[in-house]
């Protein structure tokens, strides 16, 4: 079914408010450059018309399309959330939108999601993380498009980082736990190969181990896929085994609310018969019984930071800053020395 209703143009606009085209383009595009009332007059206009600026037309006028794509690993959990919509309300203040898809934490498909962004004209990207192959660098090199890579800080990866040094930030909550006295740690972490975040956690626990001259023996480590069911069955196995650990130290909160799960099924009391931590400080992580022990993550201060980088290496063609944030420790109830009560 058609319609022989005709599609409202900015010369119409501009006819009803009673002002020019060029006036009603920067109330658009550029707002402060427009005295209140004639902006507010102009955006009535266009709001009781239904005109929809012509995307094609200003992106071809601009070279710039105004949208920003990222990659993220997963949309099936809260790890990336706080974050990304930081970054998106950035993007929002600076007159860009924002375009999401998900790798399922495969750098198969997270490649394959690069390439598509930037054939729809994307000016730049927010990837996740520093893994991927050096054919993926020199096809970002080679278009030309601004990437920077958040969650994890490289002083000299290939992208300009916003994020925080995972292993340093794990290596602090392994030290807390090895100070209440636990020494056989079990770990449950993500997969970590292709996922520079996972592995740095391992390394900074068994960096904590090893500078409190403990061998590397003390702990077991599983890795799986993030997902509450698969924390919950790691959790299983280790206190099932004849040498269970007093603590089990999470990758990342979704883990750990799996591992407090399994607790409470097998009747295993948290922290007085073994201890969990997580990583992340999801909003999950405050309301779990007991509340979790976890690493916070800056996520709203790495959205908004690397919006801002972003934004200016599209718009000034700066090769982009690298910024270090703060990841601190949030001690809760469900960790203790072994055999608290």
């Amino acid at each position: 079914m058609t319609s022989n209703r005709s599609v409202p143009t900015l010369y119409d606009v501009a006819k009803t408010a009673g002002v020019s085209t060029a006036t009603v383009s920067r109330c658009l595009n550029s707002p402060e450059q427009v005295v209140e009332h004639t902006r507010k007059r102009v955006l009535e206009v266009v709001h009781k018309l239904g005109y929809t600026p012509n995307f094609g037309a200003r992106a071809m006028a601009a070279k710039r399309t105004y949208t920003i794509g990222a990659v993220i690993p997963t949309m099936e959990n809260a790890i990336f959330a706080r974050g990304l919509q930081a970054f998106q309300e950035e993007l929002r203040a600076s007159g860009y939108t924002l375009l999401v898809s998900s790798s399922a934490y495969d750098p198969k498909i997270e490649e394959e999601q690069i390439r598509a962004l930037i054939a729809r004209g994307a000016d730049g990207l927010l990837l996740i993380g520093h893994d991927r192959t050096a054919t993926v660098a020199e096809y970002l090199e080679k278009q030309g498009t601004p990437a920077v890579a958040a969650w994890s800080y490289e002083a000299d990866g290939t992208l300009p980082s916003v994020g925080f040094d995972n292993r340093s930030a794990m290596r602090a909550l392994a030290q807390e736990v090895l100070a209440l006295g636990h020494r056989r740690i079990g770990v449950i972490s993500g997969i970590t190969d292709g996922n520079d975040r996972a592995r740095r956690r391992v390394e900074g626990i068994l960096d904590a181990v090893s500078d409190a001259g403990l061998g590397r023996d003390c702990v077991e480590i599983s890795e799986t896929p993030y997902d509450i069911a698969n924390g919950a069955a790691a959790f299983r196995q280790f206190m099932q085994a004849e040498e269970k650990p007093t603590v089990v130290m999470c990758g990342n909160d979704v883990l750990a609310a799996g591992a407090l799960r399994a607790a409470a099924e097998m009747d295993i009391r948290v922290p007085q018969d073994v201890s969990v931590t997580g990583f992340d400080d999801i909003e999950l992580a405050g309301i779990l019984s007991p509340p979790l022990t976890t690493v916070h993550v800056p996520h709203r201060e790495m959205g908004r930071t690397a919006a801002r980088t972003l934004i200016g290496m599209v718009q000034n063609g700066t090769s982009g800053k690298t910024s270090l944030l703060e990841a601190r420790l949030c001690l809760r109830g469900s960790l203790a020395a072994p055999g608290s009560d």
